[in-house]
Formats: C-alpha cells, sequence, structure tokens
C-alpha cells in the first residue's frame, strides 16, 4: 500500500509538469518565433538532462545488436512525445491551462481505458466495465465544466 500511495503521488507531480512545462514552452516560441523550435530546444534540454542522469547513475546501454528486435512501434514514442511537446506550445496561450490540461485529460482517459480494455502496448488486461466507463465520463464532464466556466 505504501508503494503504490508514493506511485500516485510521483504521478500526481508528473502531472504538475505538463502545464508549467507547455508555459514554459510557450515562452520559448516566443523567444524562438516557432512553436516546432521550441519543442525541439525543449526536447534537446531534456535529452541532454537524461544522458547527464543516466551517466551519474552508471546506467548500461542495452545491447545496440537487439534494437532491431523490438517490435516496430516501440520506436514511435519519440514522436508521439514530440506531436504532444509541440501540441501543447501551440495550445497552451490558446486555450488557457486549466482547459488545454483538462481535454488532455480526456484524450488521455479515452485512450487509456481502450488499451487496458485490449491490453495494447504491453498494459495488463482490465477489460471495461460500467464503473469504468462512468468514471471516464465523470473525468468528462469535468472538462465540459472546465471549459464552460
Amino acid at each position: 500500500m505504501k508503494i503504490l500511495f508514493w506511485n500516485m503521488m510521483l504521478a500526481m507531480v508528473a502531472g504538475f509538469c505538463l502545464p508549467v512545462q507547455a508555459g514554459i514552452n510557450a515562452r520559448l516560441a516566443v523567444w524562438t518565433r516557432s512553436s516546432i523550435l521550441a519543442a525541439t530546444v525543449s526536447f534537446a534540454v531534456g535529452t541532454l538532462s537524461l544522458l547527464a542522469y543516466a551517466f551519474l547513475l552508471r546506467i548500461p546501454w542495452p545491447e545496440i545488436a537487439l534494437a532491431g528486435r523490438q517490435p516496430w512501434w516501440t520506436w514511435t514514442g519519440g514522436c508521439i512525445g514530440a506531436f504532444f511537446v509541440a501540441s501543447t506550445v501551440v495550445l497552451a496561450p490558446r486555450l488557457g491551462a486549466a482547459p488545454m490540461v483538462a481535454l488532455v485529460v480526456a484524450g488521455q482517459m479515452l485512450i487509456s481505458v481502450g488499451l487496458d480494455h485490449f491490453g495494447l502496448l504491453g498494459y495488463t488486461l482490465h477489460p471495461m466495465n460500467g464503473w469504468r466507463i462512468f468514471g471516464v465520463a465523470l473525468m468528462i464532464g469535468g472538462v465540459v465544466f472546465i471549459q464552460l466556466f
């Protein structure tokens, strides 16, 4: 139970990062005059940070020979991340933090129940049921309220 609590807290802190990062990157887009360049700078700084962190922790690199044995879709994560960051750079100043994050969360919930239901991408199978659908509906209802008011 203690580990679950700390994992939930880590998820909350990670959630705090989205609107902060979007605001920072939107400001970066003012300087670069491009959402794509702002996202590129953000990813470059993030990549350097992760490389430094991996180096400091002495995390061993995987065998390059095994890279070709990975499913094709494992290589799309960076592209999806780039799309996400570039999208939030564009949307943050247009929608505001709360509506943008609410809509992102709504999208995340919709795809998440599908991924869980079918056990896709390595997720543990969690079949869709009335309570899960009700929970998603409540979250989407919250999104609507945040957007309207």
